[in-house]
């Protein structure tokens, strides 16, 4: 875009330049002034000059005035100017160094952007060779990789397939430890169900362990009572049975005084009798009670045995379930890391099939951008040596033309060199078109 915009800027003011050369030069009004000879009249005549070609010089007339025609002999058709009595106007375009001054700018321009033109050409030159460099190391390296077959495709497939073997296996071994999981579980649920039954058992060993204390404790309240009765009856029964007993113990007394009449030496000691059927009745008494209380005493260490028993029994299963609950929590935890290393190798063989995807694809990008930024490299090259072509053409027609303008200035001013009588007047009918023969010539030999 730049190099176009100042090919643009270049014609553009080259032809603005051509075109005021031209118009300034033809629009030149020359006022030729002469005297005729005959007494001390004048005669104004004005020759208007356009044109000369080069080498041509203008011709003169038979009377040797310039300005006729070419290979003409005779006198054309003469007026007077009445204008020209007015008092000649000399002067210089103020604005003629200003504009020589802004013509000396815009070369001084154009000569600083044909020289940044030209360092861009040859760092372009410079980059066009690195690229072209990189594009032959890439095509070795292209042609070697073919010819050896070692390109990156083989190591991907061999670290997929190796990614997939051991995935295989994690899988296998993700389903070992499903079964084992399973038997655990089902282990488990065993124990638990055993664990229940133990449970159920000792609560109904506590349970009838309750039913029978409450009826040791109704059997002892009742033995107590039942003892409290029995003295009681006793100590009420004593008055009444005593008689009897005594008319019972008279008759035996009797039938053994019968007895005893022949043995005259023994008497009857009924207080001994009393104190031995006493004692005979507390005797049966006393074992009947220690035998109740031997039997409730063996009923109860019965069922405290039994009580331990299963308490030790609910205690080794407590144990037992404990360390299941442990063996389970450690194999849960086993599995949860293999499932989180099987996760972590499946995002991690995405993981690399998205890395060798996308190096895959990054290298044909690149190898793609190469081969445009080459592409792209040769076209602005070219394009820039047809722009650069096209510069110095226009640069070349430009110094044809100013030659040839230098040229036509230097023959003009030669020839009217040659004629002393003539003197050259300028004319201001207007601002824009304003002879200015003398700044012509100061420019032509300052230039």
């Amino acid at each position: 875009m730049q190099l176009s915009s100042g090919k643009a800027n270049i014609q553009r003011k080259s032809l603005e330049s051509l075109e005021r050369l031209n118009n300034e030069y033809k629009w030149a009004k020359f006022e030729v002034i002469f005297t005729s000879g005959k007494g001390k009249e004048e005669n104004l005549i004005r020759t208007s000059l356009s044109r000369f070609p080069p080498g041509l010089g203008g011709g003169r007339s038979p009377a040797g005035f310039p300005g006729g025609p070419p290979g003409v002999g005779t006198i054309q058709e003469v007026t007077v100017n009445q204008s020209l009595l007015a008092p000649l106007n000399l002067e210089i375009d103020p604005n003629i160094q200003q504009v020589r001054k802004d013509e000396k700018e815009q070369i001084k321009t154009l000569n600083n952007k044909f020289a940044s033109f030209i360092d861009k050409v040859r760092f372009l030159e410079q980059q066009n060779k690195v690229l072209e460099t990189k594009w032959t190391l890439l095509q070795e390296q292209g042609q070697k990789n073919n010819s050896s077959k070692s390109n990156l495709d083989p190591l991907f497939e061999a670290y997929i397939n190796n990614l997939r073997r051991q995935l295989a296996n994690l899988l296998n071994e993700r389903g070992r430890m499903d079964g084992e999981l399973k038997n655990m579980q089902d282990l488990v649920e065993d124990f638990k169900n055993k664990y229940e039954e133990e449970i159920n058992r000792r609560t109904a060993a506590e349970n009838e362990f309750v039913v029978l204390k409450k009826d040791v404790d109704a059997a002892y309240m009742n033995k107590v009572e039942l003892e409290a009765k029995v003295d009681a009856l006793k100590v009420s029964a004593a008055p009444t049975c005593f008689p009897q007993e005594l008319a019972q113990l008279s008759a035996q007394v009797s039938d053994t005084a019968v007895i005893l009449s022949m043995d005259n030496n023994r008497d009857l000691d009924l207080s001994s009798i009393i104190a031995e059927v006493k004692a005979q009745y507390e005797d049966i008494a006393n074992r009947s009670r220690a035998e109740a209380e031997a039997w409730y005493q063996t009923k109860f260490e019965e069922l405290q045995a039994t009580a331990g028993k299963h308490g030790d029994d609910l205690r080794n299963t407590k144990g037992e379930i404990s360390e299941l609950n442990r063996l389970i929590q450690r194999i849960r935890s086993e599995i949860e890391n293999t499932r989180n290393q099987c996760a972590t190798l499946q995002t991690a063989i995405g993981d690399s099939e998205e890395r060798g995807e996308l190096a895959l694809k990054d290298a044909k990008a690149k190898m793609i951008d190469l081969e445009d930024a080459l592409q792209k490299a040769k076209a602005d090259m070219a394009r820039q040596l047809r722009e650069y072509q096209e510069l110095m053409n226009v640069k070349l027609a430009l110094d044809i033309e100013i030659a040839t303008y230098r040229k036509l200035l230097e023959g003009e001013e030669s020839r009217w060199e040659q004629n002393p009588c003539v003197k050259i007047v300028s004319k201001t009918s207007s601002s824009k078109k304003s002879i200015k023969s003398q700044s012509l010539k100061n420019a032509t030999e300052s230039e």
